[in-house]
C-alpha cells in the first residue's frame, strides 16, 4: 500500500490478459507494475497506451504505471521486483501460454510456467512478504477428464504445457497451506479477445479471414476441428481474477462460459458473418496437430457465481463477431481500404467485408 493505494505487480504483462488486467487496476486506482523480458524488440504494443507515466514520474514510487525488467526464470531478478514494488497483490500471467509448442519446447515450459511460480513463492516466502499471489491456471489440465470440469474433477493433463500448469497449481496451492501465504488459483477455460495471439486458433482464423477478405491469402491451413472448447472475453476473466484476490481467504476457482464448441463451429460462425461457407477456405494440416489432443473442455464456474458473484456475460456468437470486426478493421486499415483512425461500429467492418467478398 502506497498513498492509501494498493500496489500491483503484473507478470506477463504484455500479453492479452496481462493488458486486460493492467487497464482494469488502473480504473480501480492501482499502481501498477509489470514485469518484461529483455528483448531487442519489445512487445509491448498491447500496453503502449498505458505507459505514459515516465517522463513525469520516472520509474518511482508516485508513477500510476511502469515496467522493469525480470525473468521467470532468474530468481533473482524476481526477487529484486518484488523488493523495488512491495506489492500488495502479485498477479503471475507470465508463461509459455502455447499449448502446442510445449511438445516442441517442454524444457523451457516447465521451466517458465512451473519454476516461475515456485520461484516466485519461494521469495514471498523468504522475505515473509504480506502479499497476496494469484497463478493463472488453465482448463488445460483437466486433459482427458470427462466434461462438464470443477474445481473437484480430476485433473489429467495431455501436454507439456497442462502438465507445467499442473505443477504450479499444486506449489500455489502448498504455499497456501504449508506457509499461510494467500495464494490462489484461478483455473480459466480458454478465453479469446481481439488482443489473442496470432498463433492461437481462433486468432488465426479472423485475422485469416480479414487476410482473405482484402487480397492478401487464399486460404487458412487448420489441425484439429473436432477439439470442443468453452471459449469466454478475456476482458470479462481477467475481473474475476481480480475478485479472486480480493475474497477474504484464497482459494481456488473455475472461470468458464458453461458452454463448449467445437472449432467447426467457431468456423460456420465466424464465416457465415460475411455469407461464406468455411469448407471453401479451410484446408486440414497434421503439421497442426498435436501428439496427443484434449478432446473437449466445459466448464462449470459455479463455485465462482456463489462466492465471487462474477458472471460471463460475452456469449458465444458476440465474442466471435467482435473478433472479426476488429481483424478486418486492421486489416482495411493496413491496405487502404478504411482509413487509419476508422472508428465505425463493429457492423460497418463486417458489411464492408461481405460486400467486398461479394464481388470477388
Amino acid at each position: 500500500m502506497y498513498n492509501g493505494k494498493k500496489v500491483a505487480l503484473i507478470t506477463g504483462i504484455t500479453g492479452q490478459d496481462g493488458s486486460y488486467l493492467a487497464e482494469l487496476l488502473r480504473e480501480k486506482d492501482y499502481f501498477v507494475r509489470g514485469i518484461v523480458r529483455r528483448a531487442s524488440n519489445p512487445n509491448t504494443k498491447r500496453i503502449d497506451h498505458l505507459d505514459i507515466y515516465d517522463e513525469k514520474f520516472g520509474k518511482t514510487k508516485d508513477s500510476p504505471f511502469y515496467l522493469l525488467y525480470a525473468d521467470l526464470s532468474d530468481g533473482t531478478s524476481i526477487r529484486n521486483a518484488l523488493e523495488k514494488i512491495e506489492p500488495d497483490e502479485i498477479y503471475n500471467l507470465g508463461a509459455q501460454s502455447h499449448v502446442g509448442i510445449s511438445f516442441e519446447n517442454p524444457e523451457s515450459t516447465l521451466n517458465f510456467n512451473a519454476l516461475g511460480p515456485l520461484r516466485i513463492l519461494e521469495a514471498i516466502r523468504d522475505m515473509k512478504l504480506p502479499t497476496k499471489f494469484y497463478q493463472a491456471s488453465s482448463s488445460e489440465m483437466f486433459g482427458i477428464s470427462a466434461p462438464p470440469q470443477n474445481e473437484n474433477t480430476p485433473m489429467l493433463p495431455q501436454s507439456p504445457y497442462g502438465v507445467s500448469k499442473l505443477a504450479a497449481y499444486h506449489l500455489t496451492r502448498l504455499y497456501r497451506n504449508a506457509y499461510g501465504i494467500f495464494a490462489a488459483n484461478g483455473i480459466l477455460f480458454n478465453h479469446e479477445s481481439p488482443r489473442r495471439g496470432l498463433n492461437f486458433v481462433t486468432r488465426k482464423i479472423t485475422t485469416g479471414i480479414a487476410d482473405i477478405v482484402v487480397g492478401n491469402k487464399e486460404n487458412i491451413s487448420l489441425g484439429n476441428l473436432e477439439a470442443k472448447r468453452d471459449w469466454g472475453f478475456s476482458k470479462e476473466y481477467v475481473e474475476a481474477m481480480w475478485r479472486i484476490l480480493q475474497h477474504e481467504k484464497p482459494d481456488d476457482f473455475v472461470i468458464a462460459t458453461r458452454e463448449t464448441h467445437d472449432i467447426k463451429e467457431f468456423l460456420d460462425e465466424s464465416f457465415n458473418l460475411l455469407g461464406l461457407n468455411w469448407q471453401d477456405y479451410v484446408k486440414v494440416s497434421d503439421n497442426y496437430k498435436r501428439p496427443a489432443e484434449v478432446p473437449a473442455l466445459l466448464g462449470d464456474p459455479s463455485k465462482a457465481e456463489k462466492i465471487l458473484g462474477w458472471q460471463p456475460k460475452t456469449k458465444f456468437k458476440d465474442l466471435v463477431s467482435l473478433m472479426l470486426a476488429a481483424d478486418l478493421k486492421l486489416k482495411m486499415q493496413e491496405k487502404g481500404i478504411v482509413p487509419i483512425d476508422s472508428k465505425e461500429e463493429d457492423a460497418y467492418y463486417l458489411a464492408l467485408g461481405k460486400e467486398l467478398m461479394s464481388k470477388k
